[in-house]
């Protein structure tokens, strides 16, 4: 869930050079999440709502929700054409998950080819990308399941969620190229800075990115 003093901890690190900025869509009130919003536009971000939700309704509650806030990607969640609908009329990009997942946390279950197949399904069902949780893929190597994904769709389709919590795994990363990938628990829990605070973990995060990038 998103953390009670979101707000705080974005306006500690706004001016470091990350663009998209995201939260769930529990753990704040509608106005925090609004507020949030704001304060990502009002420092030249991108938000993003990510869901981790399977029931429609629901689906359809949170789109609503990332509408009214002013969202530009709604990302996460089962694909629904009500959901699609719904927040690509209102401009949003909409990234939702593919493949069999559920549970708590995530789990990926399938072949890599029946994945790759619901992500080819979907594009032509006309989302704009895939939410693919690559590392949570229970019954194979996760690397060569996004290489594949993003083999076919393209990597500007593609963001990969959930588990990314090293320097090891931000090369690999870079070296399937995806838009963008998410991260969290990492941050909080000081991964990269032991001890250091949300806006540590970050700003060494990004040294992190930039270094493999210049090496690459």
């Amino acid at each position: 869930m998103t953390v009670s003093n979101a707000r705080d901890i974005f306006r500690d690190a706004a001016d470091l050079p990350v663009q998209y900025w995201g939260f769930k869509d529990i753990g704040l009130s509608t106005t925090e999440m609004e507020q949030l919003t704001g304060d990502f536009k009002a420092a030249g971000k991108t938000p993003v709502l990510e869901i981790v939700n399977f029931d429609e309704k629901e689906l359809l509650n949170a789109a609503s929700l990332a509408i009214d806030c002013g969202i530009e990607y709604f990302t996460g969640g089962l694909f629904s054409h009500a959901v699609m609908e719904r927040v690509q009329t209102a401009g949003l990009k909409y990234f939702p998950f593919c493949g069999d997942i559920s549970g708590s946390p995530i789990e990926l279950k399938g072949t890599p080819e029946q994945i790759l197949e619901d992500a080819v399904r979907l594009r032509e069902l006309g989302v704009d990308g895939i939410d693919l949780v690559a590392y949570r893929f229970s019954q194979g190597d996760p690397i060569q399941l996004a290489k594949l994904v993003e083999h076919q769709l393209g990597g500007e389709n593609l963001i990969i969620a959930g588990s990314i919590n090293s320097a090891e795994r931000i090369r690999r990363m870079q070296d399937i190229g995806p838009f963008g990938y998410t991260m969290g628990g990492a941050l909080f829990e000081g991964t990269f800075v032991p001890g250091g605070s949300f806006r540590d973990n970050l700003e060494e995060l990004v040294k992190i990115d930039t270094n493999i990038g210049e090496d690459r």
